[in-house]
């Protein structure tokens, strides 16, 4: 192992930390996503700490949509589903509260492509767990 080793494998563990905390926050709020969050924290905790991996791909909560992510790309049904419509109250919500027709408009782009992204994902094998 070189010297740079051990440091690079506590900033992965930093980041997988960060991004785990990132998406338990995306739990309660709702601008903030948790599954590409916990995405990221599986793939940092890979690199730097296999007991984290194993413990946040196994968890009976978290785990599912990190391994339909990781073995087929795929987002359950019921992800998509909440997907779009925590989008399409976001931007209700932009329009009640008055924000400028300039950042509606922009923000009405975004999640279009983010909505024909997550839309245009296989969803998993029925064997695979996801709904």
């Amino acid at each position: 192992m070189t010297a740079s080793g051990p440091v690079l494998r506590y900033l992965w563990l930093a980041a997988g930390f960060l991004s785990f905390g990132a998406g338990i926050a995306g739990i309660v709020l709702p601008l903030v996503p948790t599954t590409p969050f916990l995405i990221l924290s599986a793939y940092c905790f890979a690199r730097s700490s296999d007991r984290l991996h194993d413990w946040l791909v196994n968890h009976p909560r978290f785990g599912p949509p990190i391994r339909d992510w990781r073995d087929h790309r795929a987002i359950s049904t019921r992800g998509k589903r909440l997907s779009i419509v925590a989008m399409a109250a976001v931007l209700a919500i932009s329009f009640a509260v008055g924000v400028k027709s300039w950042i509606i408009a922009i923000q009405f782009g975004v999640l279009i492509v983010m909505g024909l992204f997550i839309l245009t994902r296989p969803s998993p094998p029925p064997d695979a767990g996801g709904q």
